[in-house]
């Protein structure tokens, strides 16, 4: 855009307008230092719903503010924090609405750790291209831990959190710490020994089934023992499942990526291994109101059961009565069953006679009169007889016949069979 110019101004001064200028000023700074490269520390870091970021970049002589667009922003590997370092590569620029200075940053690392980051980069994905970060390989973590183990140092801030969780929360849980430096040279192959120690450890608590290992905040330079590759495979061959609580929660190890588990800090790392006592104890009231609940039902179910059967089959002394009543019955039917037998035989005779020569008829005649005699024997036998003549038989409640006094006890329950039917009696005392 070209300078406006007033023809009557003094001098024949010339007027820019805002935009125009704001533009040839970015115009400039462009040309004069793009692309451009700054460190600083970094102050008001803010990250859009955009996924764009804002933040400004000081040191003690000056500050700029500056831009990182959501797709520069993807390609940090690390979290971006307030009073990080950093070294930032872009190209300036001024924003016209405001007419503000910035930077529109398109890569951003950490100032003094650019080797050792792409140290971090270059290992994950040689260890990553191992499977140690693979999600199938993860475990899960025991519900109702009986022995926790802590990697860490004695002397670590870690150490003190991580205990005071646990004494909160599952205070009757057995700990064991298996001491290693978490920082310096010879951290790495302490560490590697100390999860060697807690997964063959078999004291008189018994094998830990959980490890944590921890240890607070610091610098990339800090953690780098957690980014050993030792320590690593050690943390992915561990036959205990272990969870990693390293630094704070924007802090991340390699470590990290191959445990069961990644907790944000120390003292989240004792709180996911540890169920709190609370609610274990709510989740047993409940468990126990299930199991009261369940057996009572089944209670009232064989209740009801044995309130059907009882009513099925009644009491013994009726059962006895009916059985008594159907024996009459089956003995009455014999009885004239018996009589029609009789009475066909005397027809059948009757018949042969009318056919037969008379010194056969003589013959049928004695052996009918021997029929009639035994017909009238066996009537004599008959037991309803005997019965109308007002006796009666005895029989005890398992339906065998009662023939001696010393059979019917005081109190004993027996039957006594009439001519029309059954009759339940209680003896009431020894007989005479």
């Amino acid at each position: 855009m070209k300078p406006l110019r007033m023809a009557d101004g003094p001098g024949g001064a010339r007027f820019w307008a805002v935009g125009a200028l704001v533009r040839a000023v970015a115009d400039a700074l462009a040309s004069r230092f793009n692309p451009v490269a700054v460190q600083g520390e970094i102050s008001g870091f803010s990250r859009a719903a955009s996924g764009h970021c804002y933040f400004s970049l000081k040191d003690d002589a000056g500050q700029l503010r500056c831009a990182m667009f959501r797709r520069a922003a993807e390609q940090v590997g690390f979290p971006v924090r307030d009073g990080q370092r950093v070294q930032v590569q872009g190209r300036l620029d001024v924003y016209g609405p405001r007419g503000d200075l910035q930077l529109i940053v398109e890569s951003l690392r950490l100032a003094g750790q650019g080797s050792l980051y792409e140290q971090f980069l270059q290992l994950k994905a040689a260890l990553q291209a191992e499977g140690l970060f693979d999600a199938e390989r993860k475990r899960s973590l025991p519900t109702q831990p009986r022995h926790i183990g802590v990697v860490t140092s004695l002397g670590a801030a870690a150490l003190r959190d991580v205990a005071t969780a646990l004494r909160r929360r599952v205070p009757h849980i057995p700990v064991t710490v298996f001491p290693a430096s978490v920082q310096g040279a010879q951290a790495p192959a302490e560490l590697v020994a100390a999860l060697a120690a807690a997964a063959a450890h078999q004291g008189p608590r018994g094998a830990c089934d959980v490890l944590l290992l921890v240890r607070g905040g610091g610098s990339l330079e800090d953690l780098w023992a957690f980014n050993d590759a030792a320590v690593v495979r050690a943390v992915a061959a561990s036959p205990v499942p272990v969870v990693v609580g390293v630094g704070h929660e924007t802090d991340f190890s390699l470590a990290d990526f191959a445990a069961d588990l990644r907790a944000p800090t120390p003292t989240a790392a004792a709180e996911l291994c540890a169920p709190d006592r609370r609610q274990r104890e709510l989740e047993l009231e409940r468990l126990q109101g299930l199991l009261r609940q369940g057996v009572q039902d089944a209670l009232d179910g064989r209740a009801q059961r044995l309130d059907r059967l009882a009513a099925h089959l009644g009491r013994p002394s009726a059962r006895l009565a009916q059985a008594g009543e159907q024996l009459a019955r089956w003995q009455g039917r014999l009885h004239k069953g018996m009589a029609l037998a009789v009475q066909r035989q005397h027809w059948r005779l009757d018949e042969l006679q009318a056919r037969l020569p008379p010194a056969l008829k003589r013959g049928l005649d004695a052996r009918a009169q021997r029929l009639r005699r035994a017909e009238d024997s066996l009537a004599l036998l008959d037991p309803r007889l005997v019965l109308q003549r007002g006796y009666a038989y005895l029989t005890d409640p398992q339906g065998q016949a009662i023939t001696r006094v010393a059979q019917a006890l005081p109190g004993t329950e027996v039957q006594a069979t009439l001519a029309d039917g059954v009759l339940p009696l209680r003896v009431r005392g020894p007989g005479a």
